[in-house]
């Protein structure tokens, strides 16, 4: 695994329950702005041995995954929901409410 994916996924790790962020967040907060998709990769990758929180990662726009990554419609949404994670009329992740920061030491 290599250090970026490794350094992905710790911060995964800690966005709260209740709370989403976007890939451009995380590649932003490594360092690497440009690098959205490669933190799509990652989380592509993820080893589920790790239990990350994939599904509170998602697009700018507070658009979800496809619905076979998570293996079947609705999923993630059903997921983030029970989690506390508002929704507007449109589908989309109220980002305004529900976007983690990140406070980077």
């Amino acid at each position: 695994m290599s250090d970026f994916y490794s350094r992905v996924y710790d911060i995964v790790a800690k966005v709260p329950a209740g709370y989403v962020i976007t890939y451009s967040q995380i590649a932003y907060a490594l360092g690497s702005p440009r690098a959205a998709r490669v933190v799509g990769s990652a989380m592509r990758n993820a080893p589920p041995e790790r239990k990350l929180p994939c599904h509170r990662v998602v697009n700018k726009n507070g658009n979800m995954a496809p619905n076979h990554v998570f293996g079947e419609r609705d999923l993630q949404r059903d997921i983030l929901e029970a989690e506390g994670v508002i929704f507007l009329p449109d589908g989309r992740i109220d980002m305004k409410k529900c976007r983690w920061t990140i406070l980077l030491p």
